[in-house]
């Protein structure tokens, strides 16, 4: 088991940051209205808080994401994804999430871990239609969004179901 120690300062800022991350990753996938954006970002706050894991390396950036809340610091930190490369630079983020979480986990917290980041976005994908018009026609989860889970998957190395 590792622990907040294991880790540099650096580190653990980036797995701090990266449920925040993978929930952002979908929003900048099929970016929405001021509403969807809104439920997005309720769903990802709420898998990010009550993760659906007691793994103890996810509790731990859970609870450190949570107090750096209750002090209005954004986990994220600086990342800031604008443009037209803003789908990658997050994966790039996640990428380097991976690499942590293989340099450093248990293979156990490392797949806890993972599961955590695609169930955030996930959640969050799942929190709005996308598209239509007054509801008619919208997608639950718009192709956008899909392809930026399959990414997602493919930089985390983990099968979808």
């Amino acid at each position: 088991m590792t622990t907040k120690r294991d880790y540099t300062d650096e580190e653990w800022a980036t797995l701090a940051g990266a449920p925040i991350v993978a929930g952002m990753a979908i929003s900048i996938a099929d970016p929405g209205g001021p509403i969807e954006t809104t439920r997005e970002v309720m769903a990802t706050l709420r898998a990010v808080t009550e993760p659906a894991t007691d793994g103890e390396l996810v509790t731990s950036v859970s609870e450190e994401i949570r107090a750096l809340a209750e002090r209005r610091v954004n986990p994220a930190g600086d990342l800031r994804p604008r443009g037209t490369m803003a789908g990658q630079q997050v994966l790039d983020e996640i990428g380097k999430v991976n690499d942590i979480l293989n340099a450093k986990a248990t293979p156990d917290e490392a797949a806890a871990f993972r599961t955590w980041l695609m169930t955030v976005a996930r959640q969050a994908a799942d929190a709005a239609k996308e598209g239509g018009f007054m509801g008619f026609g919208a997608q639950q989860v718009s192709e956008g969004e899909q392809e930026m889970l399959g990414r997602l998957a493919t930089t985390l190395g983990v099968t979808t179901g």
